[in-house]
């Protein structure tokens, strides 16, 4: 057996052992600190215990209650943990088209739902969140804390989108140096696809990094008008409204890094074909191995035996009023002997 914080027996121990010895051999010292109420509700006469055994009872489990705080263990080594789950990125895009609204209510609540029943649907997985229009920026590093994700998720609006035009490669950029480390790279992509433009070395970018991706496509073939910031319609150089639709290339960019993908529907299906199809390819794969500290914890015992002698110790004080008067007159008589 040892203690993890042994410090506890130098920092409280030693007090404790000057204290327990002045209240037992002298009372005239202790008498200059403590009031005469305290010391005559410490060492009040009873009918169950003496004075004698009472301190040394009260003093025992003070003592435990120390030894608890020194955490007591039995050490059992360091063991090798492999470490479950799948590193998952999720990128979602919050470009102009964005608020396009060929689906309800807009594309971008539409992803925001979608991506937080793909949370749903990924328990025991480690998931990071990214957002990218022109640039790409980190929302929340990994972590499996799925609800805080959620808070994270809802708190991305319309205030965000600030650019019409998307950079699928510096999307992959930043998925490359978030998932660098990480046994499995995976990366998940909410998006209506953007053009053909933008998707240009996106498959060699990802592929050279390592990285699989699956695709959301969030939108319709038929496509809706590319709104401004007030909500009306944007304009092409030629006059006319500009219409988005959902760009399919990019599922044969997820096929090409060895992933695949959907076009988001309503119900949670997609989102579970999806989840399914991520665990299936990586299945068996670790995130790593940890060394722990293997340790048995044995603070309950001493804690529970303090707890006892307390019970024991103060349930032999006075419990009547008249009782109580009587043993402040004696211990008054006493000092004034």
């Amino acid at each position: 057996m040892q203690f993890v914080y042994p410090q506890f027996f130098w920092v409280m121990l030693v007090p404790f052992v000057i204290f327990a010895f002045l209240v037992v051999t002298n009372r005239e010292n202790v008498a200059r600190v403590f009031d005469e109420k305290v010391l005559s509700r410490l060492r009040a006469d009873s009918e169950a215990l003496p004075n004698s055994v009472r301190n040394m009872v009260l003093f025992a489990a003070i003592f435990l209650m120390i030894v608890a705080l020194a955490r007591p263990v039995i050490d059992r080594g360091e063991r090798t943990v492999n470490l479950k789950g799948i590193n998952v990125l999720i990128a979602l895009d919050i470009s102009g088209s964005m608020r396009s609204k060929d689906i309800y209510p807009n594309r971008l609540e539409f992803a925001k739902k979608k991506l937080e029943q793909l949370l749903d649907d990924l328990p025991g997985d480690e998931v990071a969140l990214s957002a990218f229009a022109q640039n790409s920026f980190v929302l929340a590093p990994f972590t499996g804390d799925k609800a805080t994700l959620k808070q994270i998720i809802e708190g991305v609006n319309e205030s965000y989108i600030n650019r019409t035009s998307t950079d699928f490669l510096a999307m992959a950029d930043l998925a490359g140096q978030l998932l660098k480390d990480k046994k499995q790279k995976v990366l998940v992509v909410f998006t209506d696809g953007g053009d053909k433009e933008s998707l240009k070395g996106l498959a060699k970018a990802l592929k050279e990094q390592g990285i699989t991706l699956y695709a959301v496509l969030v939108g319709t073939k038929k496509g809706a008008p590319v709104l401004d910031a007030k909500g009306r319609p944007l304009l092409t150089r030629s006059g006319t409204i500009a219409i988005t639709r959902i760009n399919e290339a990019l599922l044969k960019v997820a096929e090409e890094t060895g992933g695949s993908g959907v076009v988001a529907s309503y119900g949670k299906e997609d989102m579970k074909r999806l989840a399914e199809a991520i665990h299936r390819k990586f299945a068996g794969k670790s995130q790593g191995v940890v060394k722990i500290h293997e340790r048995t914890e044995l603070f309950v015992y001493p804690l529970g035996a303090a707890a006892l002698l307390l019970l024991i110790g103060l349930s032999s004080m006075p419990r009547s009023e008249e009782k109580f008067r009587f043993q402040m007159r004696r211990a008054k008589q006493r000092s004034d002997a």
